[in-house]
């Protein structure tokens, strides 16, 4: 590992938008609207599965400040995908903007633009619609091969061949093996054969789905969208609506959270389309019901694993299977699949001899899925994990020493990975400073509190990637001002988790400068030099590693004109803090004046554009332990202890990372305790709200205490990894295995409620 004082990095310093959110200044997209512009409503199909026969909107229309509405008669016939992603998309062109079979209980049907809300929500009453209602499918174990198929149509087209076939409701399909598995199961002393189901758990961010577009001052589409994926959104625009990219420009202010709904262009097309119409200002906010009935939730998976050990525990071989339900809309379903089992088989490295992977990814007629901060890892190693505590309590060996046992270390190829090497890898150390913080050895017994309560512990382990290898890009501008200070230049989106301060100390360290002098912007298509967007944890390993190179490059810059001032050769010259500086003589001229030199009778910029990709993706690594209370009457399950360690590398900000791991804690806990997700005979999700669908507050949450554990990455900036994503995957296993310990009953799907709890214990 490779050890550095550092002046501005694995700092906790604070967020460069800290004041103006805290003083309410207008930072957020309703912020900064127009206030003149058009509202924009959608009408929603009330069935799971349906032809619109007719839509009457001639008594909608005479209604006073109706502008306008709109049919699958008005709108362009290209189908398109809405999933952020780098191109072709991996993700079918599914989608209409407005498309006269809907194949989802709260599927667009019509766009109303009018004057007031009070307006369109008055003509959204009157429009009198006529449906053939059709069979739905809705339970993603029958779709397969169902005789009702989600997409009978004829157009629909893959961008890549990732054996999706719409006339068997598939969106994608592949296997892929190490080893001979079937026979190393064979061999095995003890064989697990389990299944386990997670819910499609919604991102509930405080800010909902929000977008306003105008036509700029030359003619073209501006759109300021709260969206983590400006470029991809730009194109996504472009198809949808038949118009060239050269003529729309997407930007992004402050974000009110995304956790990876916002990775999809929900809600973008429907006031660009209304702008490009009527020529004015229009906007959009999803209310909180339609943020859950037609937003962008986690995929429904069903994972079956089958799991061959040794009785001392040993793991010699896995065999994983994965059913995920991508909905209306196959966004996202083709790669969200692929995480369940590369992002949890590999944790166990350490012993193993075979793997199989194999998925499937099915259209069911609930609204489509998308990502969600874990984007299947989540699902795979609640899986995982979960089988692997299950294989140590029936042997009786403790789980975090089985673990020891089995999971990769730094320097071993992982194959289930791609073959990667785990070259910054201190998952054993997590666990060790985990089980001595969290005191594992006390609190791992089941203990009787009295009244019928009982107190005891599970852990779990977790892996993520640091972007998507081979693909992603970032990149970053990096100015020198001419006051000696610095503007970074960035596409890639900050939605509060930093990224814009984290990026500034970058520059700070690579400049010698403070984090003061750096002014950061973005992300902005006209303005950003390209960058895939935040999402896939890439953005402090993609997008830093394009500061890092495009600090090296202008410090070259500025020593060159420097130079010239100097009268003397590049390499006679230093660049020192705040100057640059003749060796020799010890001269020196201020960056002041460096930047007013640019500034006459000059030909060198003093600004520098560097890009990277990277043909690996780092995993950062997590252990994490919960101490529940759990009412054996009730059945309700208290937090009492959660104790995380993570490795991310070099923290870049530890103040950051630390509040990025207590989130995605958090997050965990709810979807594996109250977050649940249940439809009506309709298909149409019941928990509408934030009164039915219940997120985890602070008083849910007892003691929470991160750590860290550093590694060293080589090919991160600063030796840092990720840390956005790992973040959510331990807590469902962690916690189902600490209700097992508690009751002798493993619930192998989430949530796990207090109604569940305790009637499992009248079962057995």
């Amino acid at each position: 590992m490779e050890h550095k004082d550092y002046s501005a990095i694995n700092k906790s310093v604070r967020k460069k938008d800290a004041m103006q959110l805290l003083l309410g200044k207008p930072v957020y997209t309703n912020d900064v609207r127009p206030k003149d512009a058009l509202i924009v409503k959608i009408l929603r199909s009330p069935h799971a599965n349906a032809i619109v026969e007719s839509i009457n909107t001639k008594g909608a229309k005479l209604i006073p400040g109706v502008v306008d509405i709109y049919t699958w008669e008005d709108v362009p016939t290209t189908r398109f995908a809405i999933a952020g992603q780098t191109y072709p998309e991996p993700s079918p062109y599914d989608r209409l903007i407005l498309d006269r079979h809907v194949r989802f209980a709260g599927d667009a049907v019509a766009i109303i633009a009018a004057e007031t809300e009070a307006a369109a929500i008055k003509a959204m009453k009157i429009i009198k619609v006529e449906y053939k209602v059709l069979d739905a499918v809705l339970d993603f174990r029958t779709a397969k091969d169902n005789p009702v198929l989600v997409h009978p149509e004829e157009d629909w087209f893959p961008p890549c061949e990732v054996g999706g076939d719409p006339k068997r409701n598939m969106v994608a399909s592949a296997c892929d093996s190490h080893g001979d598995v079937d026979s190393v199961l064979d061999e095995c002393e003890v064989v697990l054969d389990r299944t386990y189901h997670t819910k499609a758990f919604n991102q509930a961010m405080m800010e909902p789905f929000t977008c306003y577009s105008s036509m700029d001052r030359y003619g073209r589409l501006h759109v300021i969208s709260s969206t983590q994926i400006v470029f991809h959104t730009r194109r996504i625009l472009s198809r949808a609506l038949g118009i060239p990219k050269s003529k729309i420009r997407v930007e992004k202010p402050r974000i009110g959270g995304g956790f990876g709904a916002k990775q999809t262009a929900v809600c973008d097309v429907y006031p660009a389309f209304v702008t490009m119409k009527t020529g004015r200002p229009a906007s959009i906010t999803y209310t909180r019901e339609e943020s859950q009935i037609a937003g962008s939730p986690r995929h429904e998976m069903e994972v079956r694993i089958r799991l061959g050990a040794t009785k001392e525990g040993k793991i010699r071989a896995l065999d994983l299977y994965t059913l995920s339900n991508t909905g209306a809309y196959g966004e996202h379903g083709p790669t969200t699949v692929g995480l369940s089992g590369h992002k949890s088989i590999p944790m166990y490295t350490g012993g193993l001899e075979a793997f199989r992977f194999a998925y499937d990814v099915v259209y069911t007629n609930h609204q489509a899925a998308g990502a969600y901060r874990g984007y299947g890892a989540t699902q795979g190693i609640f899986a995982l994990e979960s089988i692997v505590s299950e294989l140590a309590e029936q042997l009786g060996i403790d789980a975090t020493v089985i673990r020891d046992m089995n999971m990769v270390k730094e320097g071993m190829v992982m194959p289930a990975y791609y073959n990667e090497v785990a070259s910054a890898c201190a998952l054993d150390r997590c666990m060790e400073h985990c089980r001595q913080m969290f005191g594992w050895e006390e609190k791992y017994p089941v203990r009787d509190m009295g009244n019928g309560k009982v107190r005891t512990a599970g852990v779990a382990m977790a892996m993520q990637g640091s972007c998507i290898s081979n693909v992603d890009v970032g990149s970053a501008t990096v100015k020198l001002s001419e006051d000696g200070t610095y503007n970074l230049i960035i596409g890639a989106a900050d939605m509060g988790t930093g990224c814009d301060t984290i990026l500034a100390q970058m520059v700070a360290e690579c400049m010698d400068c403070s984090v003061d002098d750096v002014a950061v912007f973005g992300a902005d298509t006209d303005v950003s030099p390209y960058d895939s967007g935040s999402y896939a944890s890439s953005t402090t390993y993609i997008t830093g590693k394009a500061v890092e190179k495009a600090c090296t490059d202008l410090k070259k810059r500025i020593c060159s004109i420097a130079s010239d001032m100097l009268n003397c050769t590049e390499e006679e010259v230093v660049f020192e803090k705040g100057c640059v500086r003749h060796i020799e003589t010890g001269e020196s001229v201020s960056l002041t004046d460096i930047a007013y030199k640019t500034q006459v009778f000059n030909t060198k910029p003093a600004e520098a554009t560097a890009t990277h990709t990277s043909p690996v993706s780092p995993p950062p690594y997590m252990v994490g332990m919960v101490e529940i209370e759990l009412d054996k009457l009730t059945g309700k399950v208290d937090i009492i202890d959660y104790m995380a360690v993570v490795d991310c590398g070099i923290p870049i900000n530890p103040a950051l990372a630390r509040i990025q791991t207590e989130g995605g804690i958090v997050q965990g806990i709810g979807h594996t305790l109250m977050e649940n997700v249940t439809y009506d005979k309709s298909g149409k999700p019941i928990e509408s709200s934030f009164m039915q669908y219940k997120v985890p507050t602070r008083l849910d949450m007892g003691k929470l205490k991160v750590e860290f554990e550093h590694s060293y990455e080589p090919t991160g900036p600063f030796g840092a990894k990720s840390i956005g994503e790992i973040v959510i995957n331990t807590p469902a296993p962690a916690i189902a295995h600490a209700v097992y310990r508690a009751t002798g009953v493993w619930h192998r799907e989430l949530p796990i409620t207090p109604e569940k709890v305790a009637m499992s214990m009248v079962e057995e």
